[in-house]
């Protein structure tokens, strides 16, 4: 399972690669336009998500509207395990270069728990399947989290934003994968279940 997990990995990666500055521009203006949309995100009070680098589908658009409506937008501060704090987003200006060429927020650090709280979680990953199921870069940081969710009895919408080529058939299964109830690409969101307003 994990061969095929690595070689869809490696796939969906150098497609990421391929994409031009602009394209990816592109992506990031329609994923907000879409996401600010979707009933999940517009009446969320918390959000917790992510800063994309690199070639990912992009957040900061997105990020700083949310930011801009009043929403409490907190964003994952990677810890040594691999596990995540977390810190309250207060602005680009507010972000800090940290390890893996990650972005984090400067801001008090919050605790793991504090992604409890949240209304809704962004999700980064590669895939998403038909069944909601979501292949993650591997590292097992938002393993720790959707299972931090599921011991504190919350559970807030799971929302991954990907390119429209990164809606699979099928993604790799294993016992600790956890389905997710919404995807957004460019194209539009993809809803796995009844809406979650």
């Amino acid at each position: 399972m994990t061969g095929a997990k690595a070689d869809l990995r490696r796939s969906l990666l150098a497609a990421r690669a391929a994409l031009s500055a602009e394209e990816r521009a592109a992506a990031e203006r329609e994923l907000a336009r879409h996401a600010l949309e979707l009933p999940e995100l517009a009446g969320a009070a918390t959000v917790a998500g992510y800063v994309s680098v690199g070639s990912e589908p992009g957040t900061r658009a997105l990020l700083e509207a949310l930011r801009t409506r009043g929403v409490r937008v907190l964003l994952p501060v990677l810890m040594p395990d691999n596990d995540l704090d977390w810190a309250r987003y207060r602005g680009p200006d507010h972000l800090l270069r940290a390890g893996r060429g990650l972005l984090e927020p400067d801001g008090e650090r919050l605790g793991p728990r504090a992604v409890t709280e949240a209304d809704a979680v962004l999700l980064p990953g590669l895939a998403v399947d038909g069944r909601g199921l979501r292949l993650g870069r591997g590292g097992g940081s938002y393993d720790r989290v959707l299972a931090r969710l599921a011991r504190a009895g919350v559970d807030p919408a799971l929302i991954v934003l990907l390119y429209a080529n990164e809606v699979v058939a099928r993604v790799p299964e294993e016992p600790h994968d956890h389905p997710v109830h919404s995807v957004i690409t460019p194209g539009g969101p993809r809803r796995f279940g009844p809406a979650r307003a």
